[in-house]
């Protein structure tokens, strides 16, 4: 006899499969990558790496990490089935190996209007960790408030910047740049909201590519 899953198969412990790192950390990475990328992609392709690519979709990864692009939250009943979904974009998995990578780690590639490709990890009990944005080193979790920037890289651009978060703490600041005097990223993360007035300022500014405020993951 063929057992019927059912919805605690699913949704315990608010997961997809029996890995928390392999499901409810796939559909997190997945959600903050589709919060970083903030449009509809043509195509999407997630390259799964190490364990992730051995046994992702055994413990249900590949469904996760589309689920989150899709903007599904961990415990949403339709991941079982997504893959018989009509979800409105193309999508494709890659498998591969590279030791230089974390365990668990996956590559989300938009395609569309806008290419961008967000590499992550799953770290353990579904938290997650973004390590790169196309090619700027980032370091954010999903556990606040982030303010994602791709600006110039002019003298004073960050106490320029800084200067315009009023009202709420700075927890972390990471900045990145490839050449001087080219395109640098900071990923500023805070212990409280903007509101979206203070974002359009920095939408506004110059020398400024690039703006995203990816809201803190729920629990």
């Amino acid at each position: 006899m063929v057992r019927q899953s059912s919805v605690m198969d699913i949704i315990s412990p608010i997961m997809v499969g029996p890995s928390s790192s392999h499901t409810a950390g796939a559909v997190r990475l997945g959600i903050l990558a589709k919060n970083i990328y903030n449009k509809k992609p043509q195509k999407v392709i997630f390259r799964l790496y190490n364990s992730y690519s051995l046994t992702g979709k055994g413990h249900g990864t590949d469904k996760g990490l589309l689920a989150g692009v899709l903007g599904f939250g961990v415990d949403d009943a339709r991941i079982r089935n997504i893959f018989d979904m009509d979800v409105g974009i193309e999508y494709d998995f890659e498998f591969t190996e590279d030791f230089n990578r974390h365990p668990n780690a996956v590559d989300i590639i938009f395609e569309g209007d806008l290419n961008m490709k967000i590499e992550g990890d799953s770290v353990g009990a579904g938290r997650v960790v973004i390590r790169k944005i196309n090619e700027f080193s980032v370091k954010f979790t999903g556990q606040y408030n982030t303010l994602l920037l791709v600006c110039k890289d002019v003298p004073g651009m960050i106490s320029r910047i800084t200067g315009l978060i009023q009202n709420v703490n700075i927890t972390s600041l990471h900045c990145d740049r490839q050449v001087r005097g080219e395109e640098a990223s900071m990923s500023i993360c805070l212990d409280g909201d903007l509101d979206e007035k203070a974002i359009k300022i920095f939408e506004r500014l110059e020398n400024l590519y690039l703006v995203r405020y990816v809201e803190k993951l729920g629990s």
